[in-house]
């Protein structure tokens, strides 16, 4: 499985195929997965493995690929809808083995048991996972991401450190160790970022943005014990799920307007990701002082690597915003940082714009 054509021109698709076809490897392709992956790419991929008993899924891609991979891999061996993993009517119980080949530093995908799918047609937008679909291997090799273009180098670095906000942004006590994790991966991608923007080819850039990613979401481990919140993300997706925007560019609208809206829940947390992160100094000012500096370099931050910070930057307007901050809570609250309703999402999103 693959997205377009970058890795046939890169020839890691010769790379790949020479050598399933010396290992005498039977091989049916699926190229096309779109960028939110669709569920209609999914139905197409259970079909095929089914139709030609496939016995194994190798993802050759970014986090859009590896996911419809995962949701493929659990759709195969059940009776019913595979959607049904996505809208709480059934758990996954199984699934046939996937293995990655990373070509994309955003997702972590290649060492979790998550999974987003968009259905295009009604507009949704929805995660699940499993230890099921955990891939039984990944292959990252930082020279395999030198040609992804600037934009998705910038978003997927937002994702990167948005996947670490969800965790860091925690009301549980007595967690320092699992709060310089955050921090340190948080400050690994910002001094790497920039560097593979301005240098594609930058081996140690490049290298130390996939490890990053990787660890941002391998299995909570960087926040164990840790409540999450994850409420931004479930924002983003009812955005994206109508407007198809890049993932890290949502979230880079999303999330500093989400910080604004809550810090006053624990403003300290905020102060000392101002000052440990952006290296804020701290004298003379108020933890809550501290916390708008903080949120606000974190703002000013996703524009200078040249991301888009508004909807309007989108021709986004606020006639779906209603109808985006019902979808968000169909299964109630979300957030646990603080808990929103939709009169709290509906403000966050007239704020983005």
């Amino acid at each position: 499985m693959y997205g377009g054509n970058s890795i046939k021109r890169t020839g890691l698709y010769d790379s790949i195929m020479s050598q399933l076809k010396q290992a005498d490897i039977n091989v049916v392709e699926l190229g096309g997965i779109e960028p939110n992956p669709r569920l209609t790419s999914v139905y197409e991929g259970i079909k095929l493995v089914r139709e030609h008993q496939l016995d194994f899924i190798l993802a050759v891609g970014g986090g859009s690929v590896i996911d419809a991979a995962k949701a493929i891999a659990a759709g195969v061996p059940y009776e019913g809808d595979v959607w049904d993993f996505f809208t709480n009517k059934a758990r996954i119980q199984s699934a046939i083995p996937i293995g990655t080949v990373l070509t994309l530093s955003a997702t972590g995908t290649e060492m979790n048991g998550s999974m987003v799918i968009s259905d295009w047609e009604s507009k949704l937008k929805r995660g699940s996972g499993s230890p099921h679909v955990y891939p039984r291997f990944s292959i990252l090799d930082p020279a395999l991401t030198y040609t992804v273009p600037a934009n998705q180098t910038v978003y997927g670095s937002i994702d990167i450190m948005s996947h670490v906000f969800e965790q860091y942004f925690s009301l549980t006590n007595d967690t320092p160790l699992q709060e310089r994790f955050c921090e340190s991966i948080l400050q690994t991608v910002i001094e790497n970022a920039e560097l593979a923007v301005e240098n594609p080819e930058h081996a140690a850039a490049r290298a130390n943005l996939m490890w990053c990613s990787t660890m941002a979401l391998n299995g909570g481990q960087i926040s164990l014990g840790m409540q999450n919140d994850w409420a931004s993300h479930g924002i983003e997706h009812e955005i994206s799920a109508i407007y198809d925007i890049p993932h890290g560019a949502g979230l880079a609208i999303v999330f500093p307007n989400w910080m604004k809206y809550v810090y006053k829940e624990r403003p300290e947390r905020f102060a000392q990701f101002a000052t440990r992160v952006w290296g804020i100094s701290a004298e003379g000012k108020t933890a809550e002082e501290l916390a708008l500096a903080g949120i606000e370099a974190t703002q000013t931050y996703f524009k200078r690597i040249g991301s888009e910070t508004t909807l309007a930057e989108f021709n986004i307007d606020n006639s779906q915003l209603e109808r985006m901050a019902e979808e968000a809570v169909r299964y109630g609250p979300i957030g646990s940082f603080k808990s929103l309703h939709k009169d709290d999402v509906l403000a966050i999103l007239q704020s983005c714009l």
